[in-house]
């Protein structure tokens, strides 16, 4: 008795996150998940029968348990007041760069030769240390751009090898230092994808700090003239992504190959009309698409829900973004306002250029769309990094319940 008491009396009380969550945000993650694994369940059952021995729940089952254990690390996550995730700031970082080496030096999983995304845990499930490396980037920027706010947007100096610069000079090539190293792993990873989200939270994130704006027009030239290069000579991207820039260019090109899965989810667009053909009615899904649970699940949305249930979709994603900014915004502390707009910034992101992709307004890069794209860990991240902002929102003055 005496030992459990010592142990009570050593958890810090300011530890725990007191006060009512923001109900509004808590809503939009509630429906956006339950209309995710619905959406998931209706796209993956006709693969699942004819790629796991007829079991047409494969998917769903791992899906709706990893979105329960999400839940129980949003609840949890939502309880831990946001000054705790200061001190993991730089050990997060660091082991997202522990992980994106030696998921380099481990074998790739069977069957992708050659793409080093994934590490495996035997007899559970795989990861990708780019999920955590996501979250690592966010945090740490969040927490060094909160803590010298006041620098970056004044004119004092810091000394740095014995002499002077602006702090918001010094503060910016340490930023960049950290994304694009960060991108520069999981590029070798040849995961292109990743790599772009990752430099565009960076960017953002730098531009939730208040830097000049010249960094930023500087580094859309720069993006811009690179982004040419890359179209006008695909070659200098790795061998698995070359075919998939001339696909984008050219409609025509390898329509039974490179082109299908893109073909294939317009024809499953173009299906739906105005209302859809009904939940469970898709055609496109039934061995067109391939792996319509994944990437290019908005397609299969679109077929069944029609444009109007793909548009409520959208506004869906749209307004848990701004509810995110919302809370943000009305936190007083730095690091938890700049946390809370740089999870909803990811959030947002990444649904934005997965429909990009699935439309076929941008290259096939391969995005998840969140909550509806098939994977435990990244639906577990997600619903963690939600209960995140949950738990900021504790704090935010707005109305709560």
């Amino acid at each position: 008795m005496p030992n459990e008491a010592k142990q009570k009396r050593r958890i810090d009380p300011k530890l725990i996150a007191r006060g009512g969550m923001d109900i509004p945000f808590l809503v939009l993650v509630l429906v956006l998940l339950t209309i995710g694994l619905t959406m998931m369940f209706s796209a993956s059952y006709t693969y699942c029968y004819y790629n796991n021995n007829g079991d047409s729940l494969y998917y769903f089952k791992r899906q709706l348990f990893f979105a329960i254990a999400g839940l129980v690390a949003m609840f949890l996550a939502s309880k831990v007041h946001y000054a705790a995730y200061r001190a993991l700031t730089k050990p997060a970082l660091l082991l997202s760069y522990a992980l994106l080496v030696l998921v380099l030096i481990l074998p790739a999983p069977a069957g992708f030769e050659g793409f080093h995304r994934w590490i495996v845990i035997p007899g559970v499930t795989t990861f990708q240390p780019s999920e955590i490396a996501k979250l690592a980037v966010i945090l740490y920027m969040a927490k060094d751009v909160g803590d010298n706010y006041r620098a970056i947007n004044s004119d004092e100096k810091v000394k740095f090898r014995d002499r002077e610069m602006l702090a918001k000079n010094y503060f910016m090539c340490k930023y960049l230092l950290v994304v694009l190293s960060t991108c520069g792993l999981i590029y070798l990873e040849n995961h292109v994808s990743g790599t772009i989200l990752v430099l565009l939270f960076g960017i953002i994130m730098a531009w939730f700090a208040g830097f000049d704006n010249k960094w930023f027009i500087g580094g859309i030239v720069i993006l811009t003239v690179l982004a040419t290069i890359v179209i006008l000579n695909p070659t200098i991207l790795p061998a698995h992504a070359q075919p998939r820039i001339y696909a984008w260019l050219d409609k025509d090109y390898d329509p039974q190959g490179v082109r299908w899965q893109t073909n294939n989810a317009l024809y499953a667009i173009g299906s739906g009309g105005l209302f859809g053909v009904g939940i469970g009615n898709s055609k496109q899904k039934q061995l067109y698409v391939s792996e319509p649970m994944n990437d290019f699940i908005f397609s299969i949305v679109c077929e069944e829900l029609g444009v109007i249930g793909a548009a409520i979709i959208m506004i869906l994603f749209v307004a848990l973004v701004w509810r995110g900014f919302y809370i943000g915004l009305h936190t007083r502390d730095k690091f938890a306002a700049l946390l809370a707009m740089g999870l909803s910034t990811q959030v947002g992101l990444q649904a934005a250029l997965n429909i990009a992709v699935v439309t076929d307004v941008l290259p096939n890069t391969g995005i998840s769309l969140p909550f509806f794209s098939y994977g435990g860990t990244s639906i577990m991240m997600l619903l963690g990094e939600m209960g995140l902002i949950l738990g900021i929102s504790r704090y935010a003055n707005i109305k709560k319940a």
